[in-house]
């Protein structure tokens, strides 16, 4: 009788230790689960990439533009309340250009114009003309019209929308090729047969925006 109660009190005594460490085992095994899980959620999360878009600048672009003036009439807040022909007027930047607007009496039909694109050729662009051929285009008024109105485009373009072939106020086209900050137009389409970039862009005036270029343009007519 003894000996049969000393085998049941072993046998529950090794039941009930049997029990508790399956319990135990039983409720780590969840815990460091959860833990597991919790970690490669978190570590997921910070691997993750993150995106973001940058603004795009709406502030004039490119080398050339050191050569416009810091302050006064022709600087970039100078030109902002003027039309287009007056406002070069007042860029030195931009004087032999002016000139040629001036000797085709085109000075009032740019500032009168509304919402137009002008791609300006910076002085350097019309001194790498031969100086017989300049001289015989302001000499020439009908011609030195065809040209300069080839430089200009209806409506306001911004750097998103330059790139393309556009039609000009000289009722041809011109194709500007590019992205961002780096816009060209290929050597076929200049008076000196080589290419021509944008070497200060997104200007404002009061009634257009100017992209002031190496070259000068040619028409295909010219």
């Amino acid at each position: 009788m003894k000996s049969n109660l000393l085998t049941r009190g072993v046998l529950m005594a090794a039941a009930s230790t049997l029990a508790v460490t399956l319990s135990a085992c039983g409720s780590d095994e969840p815990a460091d689960a959860g833990a597991s899980s919790e970690t490669s959620s978190s570590s997921a999360e910070s691997s993750a990439p993150e995106t973001s878009t940058a603004p795009v600048s709406d502030e004039p672009f490119g080398a050339g533009c050191s050569a416009v003036p810091a302050e006064g009439e022709g600087s970039f807040t100078g030109m902002t309340d003027d039309p287009v022909a007056t406002a070069a007027s007042n860029n030195p930047a931009l004087s032999t250009l002016v000139a040629a607007v001036t000797a085709a009496n085109l000075g009032d039909t740019l500032n009168s114009a509304e919402d137009i694109t002008v791609l300006a050729p910076a002085n350097p662009a019309f001194e790498a003309v031969p100086a017989d051929a300049l001289q015989g285009l302001l000499a020439d008024t009908p011609q030195l019209t065809t040209v300069l109105t080839h430089h200009v485009i209806a409506g306001r373009l911004t750097p998103e929308d330059l790139a393309g072939t556009h039609t000009t106020l000289n009722n041809d086209e011109v194709t500007i090729e590019g992205e961002g900050e780096d816009f060209s137009i290929a050597m076929d389409g200049t008076v000196v047969g080589m290419e021509a970039s944008v070497i200060c862009g997104n200007v404002q005036t009061a009634n257009a925006t100017v992209y002031i270029i190496d070259q000068v343009l040619a028409p295909a007519a010219a």
